[in-house]
């Protein structure tokens, strides 16, 4: 695929993936549209404080951790675009409420139900997978995302000038959230009728049963197990953390605390009745896949993207504070590091394509992100502001680079469960903002950018050793194995 053919909007492929990723840049407007009004937001609602803000951004993460999960399911079930279009459809409701809200708890449990409309993300990762060739797929995914997530960049540049300047006064901010949801709602109805499932004709290969991800080993089921717990059990730090904040008592908190543990062991129960019928009757050797590549791949997600959405949450008031900028121009300016999604994705996802190597690529990229964070932990208000600015976007340039080879990995691991794949990795990447974030409230903003430095770095060790180059990677087609086929004629004759 060229950077050319992007401009062929009469091929249907190419159709798809433009209507795909302007939904996801519409998604992730919404999603980051508090970030550039905290200030505006702290002098409007004197009852608010920065601390507040800090907890919205921690819970603005949080629920997007299930809602993968939950979505990745729901993609291999009903297809990503009756999911996308549901998904944008309701999620205006919570957009609407925090906008209207006039309390901590109400601003609270909106912003933290909001949060589901992350899993956006990987819906449009599997409607792209479904359009694109195993060969293509890196710069498509890459060029999908990299707009798309230009959705945080473009609301860290325009909400200020919209909420102070189109509408103006205290509620501004309110109308500025109001108008983005009402979009979002219009564009999902749109989606519905604008879009289908992959080309004509289009066999989709759907997982035996989407309650839980199916692996190849004894092995592998119990790291599936130890990779489950913390998508669902990092929730109880924002419980925790609210609990110290005043929101809930302790009775609230050890209820809460008690819903996660019995969702957690649900999802173990569930990877259970999945996989152990399926190990018992022994898994063929065309059919097994190395789940090690997907803990490695959920690592990288959770250095990379997980660091972006702590960093986007962030740094609009990072550099208000520390350079003495107005909110507009701090806006401006942070906006710089989701600014480059627009070109670095789609490069990471390319250079993934073009190499010939994807492990060796998906290393390169961590290693940069690792320096990229350790020089912006070296930054302060000493610093001319010129210069920090271009260390922030070389950063950005390693971290969207990253994304977009991450997932010029994980549609070639196994196509079947490329939803519920796409799903974990994705989930990862929240429960990094989530831990990133939750550490942020404790530490400088120094120490904060070393610390996702050293998450970076940890990454790149776990994949030198566990990340395999995926088989059938550049390849025309993606690999069906006899299990594919089989599922393909059992639902075939059900028909």
């Amino acid at each position: 695929m060229k950077v050319s053919d992007l401009f062929k909007y009469r091929q249907p492929e190419i159709r798809a993936l433009h209507l795909t990723w302007i939904a996801f840049y519409i998604c992730f407007f919404v999603w980051f549209n508090m970030a550039p009004l905290a200030t505006s937001m702290l002098k409007s609602a004197n009852w608010l404080t920065a601390d507040d803000l800090r907890l919205f951004a921690i819970a603005n993460v949080a629920l997007t951790i299930p809602a993968r999960i939950l979505v990745g399911m729901a993609l291999d079930k009903w297809g990503p675009r009756r999911v996308f279009s549901v998904l944008m459809v309701t999620m205006a409701v919570p957009a609407i409420t925090f906008a209207m809200g006039d309390s901590r708890v109400q601003l609270l449990i909106s912003r933290l139900v909001l949060s589901s409309i992350g899993a956006s993300f990987v819906v449009g990762i599997h409607m792209t997978a479904m359009w694109f060739k195993p060969k293509d797929i890196g710069f498509a995914e890459g060029f999908y995302a990299g707009w798309g997530n230009f959705g945080s960049a473009a609301a860290a540049m325009s909400l200020p000038a919209i909420a102070l300047h189109a509408f103006g006064g205290d509620d501004g901010w309110r109308y500025a959230i109001t108008t983005t949801a009402l979009i979002m709602a219009a564009y999902g109805v749109f989606y519905w009728f604008a879009i289908t499932d992959g080309p004509a004709g289009t066999v989709q290969h759907k997982p035996r049963r989407v309650a839980a991800m199916e692996v190849s080993s004894w092995g592998d089921m119990f790291k599936l197990i130890i990779w489950t717990i913390p998508m669902v059990g990092v929730l109880s730090v924002l419980v925790w953390r609210i609990e110290k904040m005043g929101y809930i008592g302790a009775s609230w908190a050890w209820a809460c605390h008690g819903v996660i543990v019995l969702v957690v062991l649900y999802q173990i129960v569930q990877i259970l009745r999945v996989n152990v019928p399926i190990l018992r009757k022994g898994v063929p050797e065309d059919d097994k896949y190395p789940f090690n590549s997907v803990v490695a791949l959920n690592s990288t997600y959770f250095a990379n993207f997980g660091a972006e959405l702590a960093v986007v949450s962030m740094l609009p008031m990072f550099f208000e504070l520390t350079w003495g900028l107005s909110a507009t121009t701090a806006g401006i300016i942070a906006a710089s590091f989701a600014f480059v999604n627009l070109l670095a994705r789609p490069i990471g996802g390319l250079v993934s394509d073009r190499f010939g190597n994807r492990r060796f690529v998906m290393l390169a990229y961590m290693l940069g992100i690792a320096l990229g964070f350790l020089l912006m932990g070296l930054m302060g208000s000493s610093w001319p502001l010129f210069i920090a600015v271009v260390i922030t976007i070389f950063c950005s340039v390693f971290v969207q680079g990253a994304e977009g080879a991450t997932f010029g990995i994980i549609p070639s691991i196994k196509r079947r469960i490329t939803g519920q794949i796409s799903g974990m990795a994705g989930a990862y990447g929240n429960v990094g903002a989530v831990f990133y974030l939750t550490l942020y409230t404790f530490v400088t903003p120094s120490q904060f950018f070393l610390i996702i430095a050293t998450g970076a770095l940890l990454s790149f060790v776990i994949c030198f050793f566990w990340l395999k180059e995926p088989e059938g990677a550049f390849a025309e087609e993606y690999f069906v194995s006899s299990v594919d086929l089989a599922i393909a004629e059992q639902a075939a004759v059900g028909k």
